[in-house]
């Protein structure tokens, strides 16, 4: 978490390599440095493919698209794969929230493309959170993070832990 700290008072171009300006550029610089920071820390780095918590195979930071048993990647294939996979979830997150575009939403912004990552493009643009954003009520979309802590039908706490990281980020610089 000091490292996310950091990041929130300090978000220098430096940060981002030049091989993530894909990302920067669509969902703004520090949007994007929240995200290469917060979701190797929440999803973990594992460079052997594995089943997850409700057994789909993923590899990486979290990274369940096209894997295989038996996948092995490095930690440049993983970051590359990050890259590729934020850019594929924020555009449709931005496109379903054309709020998001506005100014001073950089923190409600890596929130939404954070959540999206973890449930799925089609979960995120049909939940509360997206209703609430597209209707101004920024407070309640970032309080609706709480609900989406379960996997499988049952509480885990490291989800719980997720979205309660990812309420706080999306609540940052609000009145």
């Amino acid at each position: 978490m000091n490292k996310l700290h950091t990041a929130l008072h300090s978000l220098e171009a430096k940060k981002i390599d030049r091989k993530q300006g894909g990302l920067a550029a669509m969902v703004g610089l520090a949007a994007a440095t929240l995200l290469f920071i917060t979701i190797p820390e929440d999803e973990g780095t594992e460079y052997k493919a594995y089943r997850d918590i409700v057994g789909v195979w993923t590899i990486c930071n979290g990274d369940t698209y096209n894997v295989r048993p038996g996948m092995v990647e490095t930690k440049a294939g993983c970051r590359k794969r990050l890259e590729k996979r934020l850019i594929a979830h924020a555009a449709p997150v931005m496109n379903c929230t054309p709020s998001l575009h506005e100014g001073g939403r950089d923190y409600r912004r890596a929130a939404a493309v954070s959540l999206a990552y973890n449930v799925g493009v089609k979960a995120y643009c049909g939940s509360s959170i997206d209703r609430h954003f597209d209707a101004g009520n920024w407070r309640a979309g970032c309080d609706a993070f709480l609900k989406w802590n379960k996997a499988g039908g049952r509480e885990v706490r490291g989800l719980t832990l997720r979205r309660q990281r990812e309420r706080a980020i999306c609540l940052r610089g609000m009145n």
